[in-house]
Order: C-alpha cells, then structure tokens, then sequence
C-alpha cells in the first residue's frame, strides 16, 4: 500500500508541477540525427548569438502563434504542424508576451504590428472562459472555451494564470505612456491582471489551492506549497490590489511555516530550499525560471533566503550534475547541459515528456534549462549557446530556435517545441542582458507593496 500512495504521489508530482503534459497523442518517434559530416559553420561572437537565439526564439510567438488569438500555441510539431493547432496556452502565453517586449525593444519584430497583435490577444482573453478571474491551463483559440487539462482539471488554474500574469503587467508597464493604440492596449491588460480572484484560490485556508472548478469544486485539493515554480503565485496574490491574499498564506502554506528551509548541498553548493522532488535535491531547472521572467531575484530576500543565492545554486547544481555526469551519458559535457522539464525520449525510443532533474537525468538535454539561466550562469550558458549555433545547428536548431530536446547519447532529437520552453528564453535572456522584463515587473506600482507585505526586501529596488 505504501509503495502504490508513493508511486501515485509521484505521478502527480510530476504531472502536474510540470506546465505540460505527456505528449500521448502526437505520434511517434523522434528524429534520428543524421550521421554524415555537415559543412563547418562560421562562429558568431557572443553579441551575434545572443540576437540569434532571441530572435529565433521570438518566431513561435511571431511566426507560429495561434492564429485567432494571437497567443501561444501549447505546442508546434515540425513533423505535423496542423496537430492541437488550436490549444492556446495560458502560462505559455504570458511567457510569449513577455518574449514579445523584448522583440519590439530589440527592433526584431514590428512595434505596431505587435501592438495590434496583443491587442487582440487582450480582447480574446477578455472573452475567455475564466473561473473567479483564472483562466484554464488550456483554451480553445478559436471559442475561448477552456479545454481540460487533466481529470477534474477543467476550470481555473491560478498557476497558469500567475505566469500569464507576469506578461500582462509587463505589457502594461512597457506600453503604458505610448500613443493612443498602446495607451489602449496597457489598459486592456491592466484590467485582466485586476479581474484574478486570488483570494478564491486560498478556498478560505492560510494557503492557495492550484485548482478549483465548477464542476469538481476544490476536489483536486493541491495546495501550493514550496519549493518548485509557483512563488509567483503568491507574490501576485499579496500585490493584487483588487482581490489580495493575506501575507500568513504565504508563511503557513507556501513557506510551510519556515519548513521550507533546508541546510542540505548538492556538489557543495547550498540547496537554500527543500526541493518538491522525490529526494529533496535540486528540481528541473524551469523552476528557477517560470516565476522569475518578472520577478527579479537579485539582491532579494526574505526571512528565508537569499533568492539569487537560490535561483544561481540550482543553475549550478544542474551544470555541476552534467558534468560530473554520473550516469555517463555520452555528450553531456561542460557546454552541453541543462535538465528541465520537456519533451523526452521514451525507453522505446519514442517521444514522451518527462521533468528531468538529478535524480531524473534520462540522458536529455533541454536547451531552455540553459539559455534561460544566462542570468546565473553567464560563462556556462554562453559555452551552451555556442555549442548549439556553432557546432551543432543544423542538428539542433531549427525554424523556431533549438528544438526542445535533444541525447547525444542516443542520437536523438525531437524536432518540436512547447510554448512554456521557448517563452522563458529571449526574456531570461533580456534580463541578462538589460534587465528589461526585470525592471517592468519590480518598479509596477502593485508590487513593491506586495513583496513588502511578505517581508522581502530588495536594495537593488529601494525596499
């Protein structure tokens, strides 16, 4: 009986702390990597393949967006491009907004036409289904009726929506003393971020709840509790001037009061934090990365960490794990790592999806998990970035940046990409290199007030 609870706690760990789902339906194998010799490639400098990855990246929101909506697609295959062509994305969504900032502030899209193009979004999630003010984990791009995640998951996700979130404040803050069109814009998205119910979501306890639907109620009862992706949830839930959380659901639930603290190591280096995996070790690295596309950790802290000292320490227990490689997969490799939850390789060599981590190390490599810790970890991301646009493009790159995942040590990849691996990378990017999405989100003028009402403290933002 202990064994079955157990097993039955880990699929739902992983089903539904990950952002996507197992990729059942799509078909088949990934594509095996060719075996002859390509032509050498010119090496970009450092300036040229930061563009080149943001831009490329930049295209599955541009390019390959939804096209009623204007939002992200929960996923685009290469191999059968017309498949859930439609599923619109809430979470990835908020990451393609963000992603879209950055493409007008670099000049790589066109400002106007993407105003025009998240002015629409904006009017299409006005009509959405929402749930208290949430949306759904997934939306149907053409009804805006919300498409079921999961059993019982069919109404609100307010996880989802705390990363759309994100994306909404700064499409508000970038675009809010523009002309006319993008004054009209910033308002539109203004009034979304204010609708969110996040005080439904605590169901009345000093915590919130992931879920809650009409038809099942609070029968999912997961509680959002740390260490993984969610924090900003609760960071918005206290900011919210409209429906706010109160500061102890954030201490007695998220922070477990003060249990979430560990004094453990992973390669010498500092966890900070008990990990929501099966060990407590470091999780996928798109935990250090979902809630903090906003949310700037450095020179950040609470009562109960340091937060660069924790998002840079999980980069680096994830670089250090691939290079130690304890399992010897072949490839991994000072400039080839990152384990993040993606598409993966199933035992029988076809595609499924799986949160990779140290104690999930399949022997994929997801490049997002890298690009989008440039912030942490500069020198390692950028041998990674080269890795790919120098020695490895025409294996790994394709029509919308690299593809989701690859193994060196099956000669393995899956020529697709899921909208909640793109979306972090031209932000986290950005943030790297100017801090743009960084410095929207911490000077909006709800937030300081809702980090101070949780006891952080940032000198870097005066508070």
């Amino acid at each position: 009986m202990k064994i079955s609870l157990c097993l039955v706690a880990l699929i739902s760990l992983f089903n539904s702390c990950s952002s996507s789902s197992p990729d059942t339906k799509g078909g088949g194998t990934g594509t095996p990597l060719p075996t002859t010799p390509t032509a050498p490639v010119t090496a970009l400098t450092d300036t040229e393949a930061l563009d080149q990855v943001q831009k490329d990246a930049i295209k599955y929101f541009w390019d390959y967006a939804e096209p009623n909506s204007k939002l992200g697609r929960e996923r685009y295959h290469t191999d059968n491009p017309s498949f859930e062509s439609n599923k619109v994305t809430t979470g990835g969504s908020g990451f393609g907004l963000m992603t879209l900032i950055v493409g007008v502030e670099r000049g790589f899209i066109p400002r106007v036409e993407a105003v025009s193009r998240m002015t629409t979004a904006m009017d299409f999630l006005d009509k959405a289904d929402r749930f208290h003010g949430a949306w759904a984990h997934w939306m149907d791009g053409t009804t805006g009726h919300a498409i079921s995640f999961g059993n019982k998951d069919d109404g609100g996700d307010i996880v989802e929506t705390a990363f759309l979130c994100q994306g909404l404040i700064a499409v508000r803050e970038y675009f809010k003393n523009g002309n006319t069109q993008e004054m009209a814009l910033s308002a539109k998205a203004d009034n979304l971020w204010k609708g969110v119910e996040w005080s439904w979501y605590t169901n009345g306890e000093n915590a919130m709840y992931w879920h809650w639907s009409p038809t099942y109620q609070w029968e999912m009862k997961f509680k959002l509790e740390g260490y993984n992706e969610c924090l900003i949830a609760y960071i918005l839930g206290a900011a919210s001037p409209t429906h706010p959380i109160p500061a102890a659901a954030y201490h007695e639930g998220w922070a477990r009061s003060g249990t979430i603290v560990t004094g453990k190591t992973q390669y010498g280096i500092p966890l900070i934090f008990k990990y929501n995996t099966v060990n407590g070790n470091a999780g996928p690295l798109f935990w250090a990365q979902y809630s903090y596309l906003g949310l700037d950790p450095s020179q950040l802290s609470d009562q109960y960490a340091n937060y660069w000292d924790l998002t840079q320490n999980q980069a680096k227990i994830i670089y250090s794990h691939c290079v130690a490689n304890p399992k010897g997969w072949k490839g991994y490799s000072e400039k080839c790592w990152g384990l993040t939850a993606s598409y993966s390789r199933n035992t029988d060599g076809t595609t499924g999806y799986s949160a990779h981590d140290t104690d999930n190390d399949l022997g994929v490599i997801t490049p997002t998990a890298a690009l989008s810790s440039f912030p942490y970890t500069p020198t390692e991301s950028m041998k990674f970035l080269h890795y790919l646009y120098d020695e490895k493009k025409s294996d790994y790159v394709g029509i919308a940046g690299p593809y989701d995942a690859f193994s060196p040590n099956y000669n393995w990849v899956t020529p697709r990409y899921l909208a909640i691996d793109q979306g972090t990378i031209a932000p986290m990017i950005e943030n790297y290199r100017s801090g743009l999405i960084w410095k929207l989100f911490m000077n909006a003028p709800e937030v300081k007030p809702g980090l101070e009402k949780l006891g952080f403290h940032s000198t870097k933002y005066n508070f």
